[in-house]
């Protein structure tokens, strides 16, 4: 395959080289949807397969050259983390949720950064960005697997903001420990060398707000296409600019994404981008996949299982100390850690950022450390995810149940449920029948003597009015008695029921 690259054009060379980023990103994906792991950790492996400790499909100059893909996809991904930070939303939320993701995030990175300098004697600039990317989580495999279980309650909602304003807080917190570390490099530090970095991320900020109500502006009116357009130059001319004063464009285009969203209050403008951004995203996990150093493995592996376990521990810690401190219900207490576990996205994006502010082998050992604890964390997160939804008791119909049992609980309840909703209506329809049976039996039962003492007085009535007919002056007249059969044996007999018939023989 490399001697196919040296025979062509430059121009086809990097096109090749793309096709195969594609083609190898989407073929992986395809193995771990099958093994029921995310995509991003297909990616990841899609990059080892393809890259020069394995197939060594694509030259190194090649990869080298595309480190731009790495600003941009970083900036896409800043500029919709910068979608969730709505203060309409913060304010009704209250400061019970801000509290408890600056403590989880602030804790772990605490937790980390003391045990690489306590435990193994690292440096302070490479402890203190270590530290800043173990706070990251990646939201995605939370969000599927509450979606998946549909689950639902308090606990669902303090995750769900948690995780969206986790990545903002270790933006932030990064940007502070690199700004120390560039400051850190120097032989003798002072107060200048670690004010100036700051200094340039608050203009950095400023000028991407104002840049932010600029864009405002500029949409009104505009069509979808140009819509897009204009975004997509505005995110490309921050990232340009924090290229060239050698600063993370990460906050830069998360308050970007942030000032629109509060000023516009739009949320179409972020599902066109995402629309445009998964080619992006893949070319960019599968080359930080590539630059995964596996000989280096051997050297950083009890160092990477330190930070594997380390940041578990502190994301457990400094929730559980969120939740006590404002006051949360029990299942967050005791398991909103075992939901943030997973990390990848942003984590690798802030890997690559340290790696190009530390010295070659320490930022080595940093990219290789989050790399390798990101695909363990992707594979383990959702299953931890899931543990922690059901213990909690947001899936609906099982509370504090087993995660088998659970999900025996919720195949039985989707079997069920349409026959037991037969079994009630029948039921039903059989009870209303019977109501409405007796309800007949007993007016049947009243309505008898009514009716008979109702026949009784008509019969009267009209034999009255037959009388008054048959005797003018008024008296009563007897009523008729059965009249025996005639039988006709002999004239006179038959003279004499005649005569009586037609009324003409009256006793004297």
């Amino acid at each position: 395959m490399r001697d196919v690259f040296l025979t062509i054009s430059p121009a086809a060379r990097i096109l090749v080289a793309v096709t195969i980023l594609w083609l190898a990103g989407f073929l992986m994906s395809r193995v771990t949807k099958v093994l029921k792991l995310p995509n991003v950790t297909g990616y990841i492996l899609a990059g080892v397969a393809i890259g020069p400790y394995a197939l060594d499909l694509i030259p190194a100059d090649i990869t080298s050259g595309m480190d731009f893909v790495t600003d941009i996809a970083l900036a896409f991904i800043a500029f919709g983390v910068g979608r969730y930070l709505r203060l309409d939303r913060l304010k009704q939320q209250g400061t019970k949720v801000i509290v408890l993701t600056l403590m989880e995030a602030l804790v772990t990175a605490a937790v980390v950064t003391t045990f690489m300098l306590v435990v193994f004697h690292l440096s302070l600039p490479f402890s203190l960005l270590l530290g800043a990317i173990g706070s990251a989580t990646a939201p995605a495999s939370s969000l599927m697997t509450i979606r998946q279980y549909r689950a639902k309650g308090p606990f669902v909602n303090t995750l769900v903001q948690v995780v969206a304003m986790d990545d903002a807080v270790a933006l932030l917190a990064f940007s502070v420990c690199a700004a120390i570390a560039s400051g850190a490099e120097t032989p003798v530090v002072d107060w200048q060398s670690v004010l100036t970095p700051l200094a340039v991320n608050a203009g950095v900020l400023l000028a991407s707000y104002l840049l932010g109500r600029l864009l405002c502006v500029l949409l009104n009116g505009r069509s979808s296409d140009h819509r897009l357009v204009l975004t997509c130059a505005f995110v490309f001319f921050i990232a340009a600019g924090c290229a060239a004063l050698d600063v993370s464009p990460l906050l830069g285009c998360m308050l970007l994404g942030a000032t629109y969203v509060n000023v516009r209050g739009d949320k179409t403008l972020f599902k066109q981008v995402s629309r445009v951004t998964p080619p992006i995203n893949v070319m960019f996990f599968v080359l930080s996949g590539m630059r995964l150093d596996l000989s280096a493995l051997t050297t950083v592996g009890i160092i990477g299982a330190a930070y594997f376990a380390v940041r578990i521990a502190g994301k457990f810690l400094g929730s559980w100390m969120g939740a006590r401190m404002t006051g949360m219900p029990v299942g967050v207490r005791r398991y909103l850690g075992l939901a943030l576990i997973p990390q990848a996205g942003v984590s690798i994006g802030l890997a690559v950022l340290a790696q190009r502010i530390l010295p070659a082998e320490s930022g080595a050992l940093l990219s290789t450390i989050i790399l390798s604890s990101s695909v363990l964390y992707e594979m383990i997160g959702p299953v931890c995810a899931r543990k922690a939804l059901f213990l909690s008791g947001a899936v609906p119909g099982v509370q504090g149940t087993s995660l088998a049992d659970g999900e025996k609980a919720i195949k039985a309840d989707k079997m069920v449920e349409k026959p037991v909703k037969a079994d009630k209506s029948v039921k039903a329809d059989k009870n209303q029948k019977a109501d409405k049976a007796a309800k007949s039996d007993k007016a049947v039962k009243a309505e008898k003597p009514v009716k008979a003492q109702r026949d009784g007085k008509e019969s009267e009535k009209v034999a009255a009015k037959k009388n008054k007919k048959a005797v003018p002056d008024g008296r009563p007249m007897p009523l008729s008695q059965p009249e025996p059969k005639i039988r006709w044996a002999g004239g006179s007999q038959r003279m004499w029921a005649i005569r009586r018939e037609q009324g003409s023989f009256h006793r004297s």
